[in-house]
């Protein structure tokens, strides 16, 4: 059996002056990027060079919204009703469809960031939220998630949805992250982070913090470009999945094929 997944990091997460990770670096690598619409990271423009890099280099689009926390970097929980997440997304998304449009491309998938990714996995008002908005948007994007709350909600309003592997978090064993606020939560060694991936893709599982192997059905690898020797790990990831007979593709050929 050929296995095949998508590559996939968050972009365009500098503001103004300010720029973390070498995102052009990481493009070599990736099939699809996650992009900061503004809320957490991002301006203006930041999102069309982003945008505009990604179409030279053929790697797909996607949305990145977060709550309204550029301070906190979007990680830190926000007391919003479900229908100001709604509305945020739609407002985030639909702001990056602008500049895809006008470098003759469009939004492939919505990634919610950070605490408000973590949310969706688990909160079903939340995840109906994030999965109203983008059915209403545009009924062929993607929803990229971890199993949980969001990816139903998306499968529900008939919403293809894409499940991501995060090699370097670390698991507890119900499938949940464990939170970036907890030791050993973010695993930095590039040797163990490719094994990881590798299982994650060829065997469906990943060792978590209580030592068992569950299951993750990944259709799409999430790689960090802002921790220390992310691009060095990049390239481990994608070389070591190549040698292991691996097809690196786009998300959406990734769903076709299991689709077929």
């Amino acid at each position: 059996m050929t296995h095949r997944v998508d590559l996939v990091a968050d972009l365009g997460e500098g503001f103004g002056a300010y720029t973390m990770g070498d995102d052009e670096a990481l493009l070599d690598v990736l099939t699809s990027a996650n992009i900061a619409c503004g809320f957490h990271a991002g301006d203006p423009r930041i999102m069309d060079a982003t945008v505009r890099h990604c179409v030279r280099r053929g790697v797909a689009v996607g949305a990145h919204p977060s709550f309204p926390d550029l301070v906190g970097f979007g990680r830190r929980a926000m007391d919003l009703t479900p229908d100001e997440v709604r509305t945020d997304v739609l407002y985030q998304v639909g702001a990056l469809q602008a500049f895809a449009v006008s470098h003759g491309t469009r939004v492939r998938h919505v990634a919610p960031h950070g605490r408000l990714g973590n949310l969706v996995a688990t909160r079903p008002d939340y995840a109906a939220a994030v999965a109203d908005a983008v059915a209403s948007l545009d009924p062929a994007l993607i929803v990229l998630a971890q199993d949980g709350e969001l990816a139903d909600a998306a499968r529900a309003r008939g919403l293809r949805v894409g499940i991501v592997g995060i090699a370097d978090r670390a698991y507890r064993d119900d499938g949940t992250l464990v939170p970036r606020s907890e030791p050993g939560a973010v695993i930095h060694e590039e040797k163990e982070i490719a094994e990881r991936t590798i299982r994650m893709v060829t065997e469906g599982v990943i060792r978590s913090v209580g030592g068992r192997d569950i299951p993750v059905d990944c259709d799409t690898v999430l790689l960090h470009g802002d921790t220390q020797g992310a691009i060095s790990l990049a390239h481990r990831v994608r070389e070591d999945l190549l040698a292991a007979d691996v097809e690196i593709t786009a998300l959406a050929d990734v769903l076709d094929g299991r689709a077929a």
